[in-house]
């Protein structure tokens, strides 16, 4: 059978068999654990604790503040050291609250108990999974109550379980999908009882034959549940490519997924959603990847929100002997993020660490020539721009051509075209300087 795929995209190294045939264990931290009261899209949460506080692992700290928000949870008992500034993987600071830790794990009242008996009514549902803070997994972090809170419910056909995980190097979601696989399905039954007409598809990517066979092996039987893999194609995970190719639907620029009949949720998120709404368990923790060729056991673990990157890759055995670092990614090395510091908690959305022996960016500009207009950029853009004129606009910082005609703000950072580049142009960092660039023009 000829699997499905998306047009454009590149096929970058995997990079995945190095953690993936690790067992997954659960690393408790032992410093302070660091909440930014950002961990997600949308306006910050408030906090409802103080500096002195006693904090029970599994209790609101901040409170949503506004529809697109969320709570923050503790994941750890202890009390409140400070609420102040402090940095993220991103390299922003960002309002904190900080926990010392007191190593006892102590769950607050009704953390772990089934909360409800008999059928759920959608507003159950959508109540819980605010109340858990559950937002976006797979790196956006929308939160979900919002992204499932529907005008027209019955006009959505397709819930879409997004396990691609082509990002090269991270293992999280794969391992999950073997681990958790109850826990998978049953959160993608409780969203679908959000939507009446819809099907549920669990999109996996080929190249994770394990997790296929899990997932495959638990929805056996399933009326309205399938698992359907697709072609190992980065970037698949986008909601755009997936919805493309699980629906056939075009989503065009401006559209959200519900406009044409779809939702898309990570498979971690769907998994938080089971725990949220049958066990009363809070967002308080989450698969996570450390991996790279600097790391000396590379792995996926089970980590609490909130734990310092610094303590889990030294979980992961920290650095290779005689090896030499020259970057860490907070995530992958399509997308992810390099870090100035590993003194950073992980947040929500965060899944994974790759830290690197050598800087493909840094040989790359090396290397770098003017644009010889191949044309191999557009032909490896996913969601079909145009990254040579874009790059030519945000040169002159013709904002009005790269947004109004270029439809630059829609690019999705992925990277592929910064990959393909012969004449090794750093297309992505200019796309993202020049999108940062509009929004702080549109915010003044």
């Amino acid at each position: 059978m000829k699997l499905k795929t998306f047009r454009g995209g590149i096929h970058p190294e995997g990079h995945k068999d190095i953690s993936k045939g690790q067992e997954v264990e659960a690393y408790l931290p032992k410093g302070d654990l660091v909440f930014p009261i950002n961990q997600h899209i949308g306006k910050p949460a408030r906090p409802v604790v103080a500096k002195g506080d006693p904090v029970l692992a599994g209790q609101i700290i901040a409170e949503a503040d506004g529809f697109v928000s969320a709570n923050i949870i503790s994941s750890c008992s202890g009390k409140v050291k400070a609420i102040e500034e402090r940095h993220t993987a991103s390299g922003a600071r960002a309002m904190c609250i900080v926990i010392e830790n007191d190593g006892q794990y102590t769950l607050a009242p009704g953390i772990g108990k089934t909360p409800h008996r008999g059928t759920l009514s959608s507003k159950d549902i959508l109540d819980a999974i605010k109340a858990a803070g559950i937002v976006g997994m797979g790196g956006a972090g929308f939160p979900t109550h919002v992204k499932l809170t529907s005008k027209n419910p019955e006009s959505i056909d397709y819930v879409i379980a997004n396990g691609s995980e082509c990002e090269p190097y991270i293992t999280c979601d794969d391992r999950l999908m073997q681990d958790e696989n109850r826990g998978i399905l049953e959160g993608l039954r409780l969203v679908l009882e959000l939507f009446p007409n819809a099907q549920g598809v669990i999109a996996i990517e080929d190249n994770k034959p394990d997790a296929i066979k899990a997932m495959e092996a638990v929805c056996a039987g399933e009326k309205h549940i399938s698992v359907q893999p697709v072609m190992a194609k980065y970037p698949e995970g986008g909601e755009r490519n997936l919805i493309s190719v699980i629906s056939g639907r075009d989503l065009r620029f401006g559209q959200l997924p519900a406009d044409v009949g779809c939702v898309v949720c990570n498979v971690s998120t769907l998994n938080a959603i089971y725990h949220a709404v049958h066990n009363s368990e809070p967002l308080m923790e989450r698969y996570f990847t450390v991996s790279g060729d600097a790391v000396a056991n590379p792995r996926t673990m089970s980590v609490r929100i909130g734990t310092s990157c610094a303590e889990l890759i030294e979980a992961a055995g920290g650095i290779k002997p005689g090896c030499t670092v020259k970057k860490v990614l907070s995530g992958g090395p399509m997308m992810g993020i390099a870090m100035s510091s590993l003194d950073v908690p992980v947040c929500k959305n965060n899944n994974a660490l790759t830290v690197l022996a050598e800087d493909e960016v840094e040989l790359a500009e090396a290397q770098a020539t003017a644009c010889i207009r191949c044309g191999r950029c557009t032909r490896a853009c996913p969601i079909h721009l145009i990254p040579q004129a874009m790059a030519e606009a945000a040169e002159r910082k013709d904002y009005e051509q790269y947004e109004k005609r270029l439809y630059g703000l829609d690019c999705i950072a992925c990277g592929s075209c910064t990959y393909v580049c012969p004449a090794k142009r750093p297309l992505m960092q200019l796309f993202k300087q020049t999108k940062a660039s509009i929004m702080a023009a549109k915010r003044k």
